[in-house]
């Protein structure tokens, strides 16, 4: 094999957002070696510029003619790229409010940047893994790095044993997760190509039909560990309770949306001949994910519990477009995931500001807020108000295309039981909105009576302020403005092969990005 050709099937080139992800880790681990606690000054923003060139390379890739590299480990299609797009911003965010409240807790800003970079390197990479051995290194390099962060803080007790839990929890499930996938290496004959695989098992549906649905029991366990849906939620709670609070804010967001990229690129290229009964079983864990995650979320008295809870339920509306596989149901649930970025995060990023000035993450210390911080206050609000699907926000149309898109292909329980549990998660999120505006001066929680007078100027908040009002405006403006979002995420399965072969129909797509634009 001469250069040239080696170049070619190579074809390095579709990994340059990775690399430059790499480049910045390095960059932060060297400098951090020479100057020690004093690289806090500049390793943030290295972090962020980094994030934002791996963006604007994504951005370059867009409609590339030869997306396949490492001779077929990897796919840049449309939709690695969107999906790598979503994690890579969501790092970009957690970074500026990680700052603070980091160095406030006396441990040090590089390390914790070099692994939140990791764990956002093994999601990209885990997006467009097209072969076996690459999706589970991908799938470690997210697991381990996640670890690491959510035993990050080392003197706080809660923090060790978020990671105790999340480190035994997620080890289990990665055993099971490889179970799965090395059966399908031993039915497939020998083989670690996706493509390969479906082609082989084809041939031999037969005689392996019974360990074909093995196989796949095994990889949704994995797969719905990831997305966090019930009842393989268990870590989820106590998680994010007790870890560093913008590492749980990442978790939300990039660890899922990497879940839900390696759903789609798994079981639509793998398991076509069992394809009925994955559904069936992403029907009955979206059920219960709807069902369990917003009804408990209820009764939660922890701010950061609840909001666990919220993203178990949002887990379980994303999956409707997972379960309908139509364009419009994918296209709908990477919406969904692109606008929740945005509210997710500013919600946890006012959580942060909130337990920086109290010390505290008890919803009833919210009590009277709005008369001490009435940005924070708002902020908060909008972000909620979002989460719960109230329109005009984001989190309304997210919640609007995904129910269209499972009526118009006739998902009529999901939708439904997707309305009344939505619905629910409205009661939840009014609560925390009475508490902290509707609550009497004389009503006020100990924690706003003695409440700090807001002051930005201190080091590390400024980057937190912009985080936020980045996070609410695209959370206020991302709905209203939804049609260039829907576009993109339409455009990312109308231009992957992989989707479009295993389509039944691309008409729902066309009725539903129309219906929207005559609301506007």
């Amino acid at each position: 094999m001469d250069v040239a050709s080696l170049a070619a099937q190579l074809n390095t080139g579709t990994i340059l957002p990775e690399a430059i992800v790499i480049l910045t880790i390095l960059i932060i681990l060297v400098g951090d070696l020479i100057q020690g606690r004093a690289s806090s000054r500049w390793v943030a923003y290295v972090a962020i510029g980094g994030c934002l060139a791996a963006v604007g390379a994504l951005t370059l890739q867009w409609d590339t003619g030869n997306p396949i590299s490492f001779f077929g480990e990897f796919n840049g299609d449309a939709l690695s790229i969107v999906f790598r797009g979503i994690i890579v911003l969501s790092a970009a965010v957690t970074v500026p409010m990680s700052i603070r409240y980091v160095e406030q807790s006396g441990t040090a800003l590089a390390e914790f940047l070099a692994i939140l970079l990791t764990a956002t390197l093994g999601g990209m990479f885990l997006t467009g893994a097209d072969e076996l051995v690459t999706i589970f290194v991908a799938l470690e390099t997210l697991s381990i790095s996640s670890y690491l962060l959510t035993g990050y803080m080392k003197r706080d007790p809660r923090s060790n044993e978020a990671a105790l839990k999340y480190l035994l929890i997620g080890a289990a499930s990665s055993a099971i997760f490889l179970y799965g996938i090395s059966l399908l290496y031993g039915l497939s004959g020998g083989e670690t190509r996706l493509s390969a695989i479906a082609a082989n098992l084809a041939t031999n549906t037969g005689d392996n039909s019974i360990g074909l649905v093995v196989a796949l029991v095994f990889v949704i366990a994995g797969i719905a560990f990831k997305i966090a849906a019930v009842p393989f939620h268990q870590w989820t709670p106590d998680v994010y309770e007790g870890s560093p609070t913008p590492v749980v804010a990442f978790l939300s967001v990039g660890s899922k949306a990497a879940g839900f990229a390696l759903a789609i690129r798994l079981l639509v290229s793998t398991f076509p001949l069992v394809d009925e009964e994955w559904r069936f079983v992403f029907t009955a864990l979206a059920i219960l994910s709807m069902v369990l995650g917003n009804v408990v979320a209820l009764a939660q008295t922890s701010m950061k519990r609840m909001l666990a809870y919220s993203s178990i339920g949002q887990a379980g509306f994303m999956m409707i477009g997972l379960v309908i596989g139509t364009d419009a149901g994918y296209a709908s649930m990477i919406f969904y995931l692109m606008v929740y970025l945005f509210m997710n995060l500013g919600g946890f990023t006012c959580v942060i500001l909130f337990s920086l000035r109290t010390g505290t993450d008890q919803i009833s210390e919210y009590a009277g807020l709005y008369q001490k911080d009435p940005l924070l206050t708002l902020c908060l609000c909008l972000c909620l108000l979002s989460l719960g699907g109230i329109p005009p926000l984001a989190g309304f149309f997210g919640k609007l295309y995904i129910f269209w898109a499972g009526w118009q292909a006739g998902a009529y329980n999901l939708v439904l039981i997707g309305l009344i549990t939505s619905v629910i998660s409205i009661y939840y999120y009014i609560r925390v909105v009475k508490m902290m505006v509707v609550k009497e001066p004389q009503e006020m929680s100990e924690s706003i009576k003695n409440y700090p007078a807001p002051q930005w100027n201190l080091p590390g908040m400024r980057p937190l302020q912009v985080s936020l009002i980045i996070a609410v405006i695209a959370t206020s403006l991302a709905g209203v403005l939804s049609n260039p979002l829907f576009t993109l995420a339409n455009d990312s399965v109308t231009k992957t092969p992989l989707l479009q072969a295993a389509q039944p129909t691309g008409t729902v797509a066309t009725t539903l990005t129309a219906q929207p634009k005559k609301a506007f």
